[in-house]
């Protein structure tokens, strides 16, 4: 049982190191990052009300927390969209 725990403990460290290209637009352009999940996750906590694409389709923050990281893909983080007058 220990050598499942060891081995269960390793693939998931591994899941966290795996990093993915995360591009962020705003007002002055975009940048370009190379983020693990978590990095990726907590930016997005920190742009509230941003949209979030991944491989070009919008999706909700959950999805990506579900989500396994080494078929993630670019995720893009875009600020929403607003209309009025």
């Amino acid at each position: 049982r220990e050598t499942n725990r060891s081995q269960e403990s390793m693939e998931e460290q591994s899941m966290d190191d795996i990093k993915t290209n995360v591009e962020i637009a705003d007002r002055t352009g975009h940048s370009s990052l190379s983020l693990t999940k978590r990095e990726t996750l907590d930016l997005i906590a920190g742009n509230q009300g941003s949209w979030i694409y991944q491989d070009n389709q919008m999706v909700q923050v959950k999805d990506l927390a579900d989500a396994n990281w080494g078929d993630i893909g670019t995720i893009r983080i875009m600020p929403g969209l607003t209309g009025g007058f």
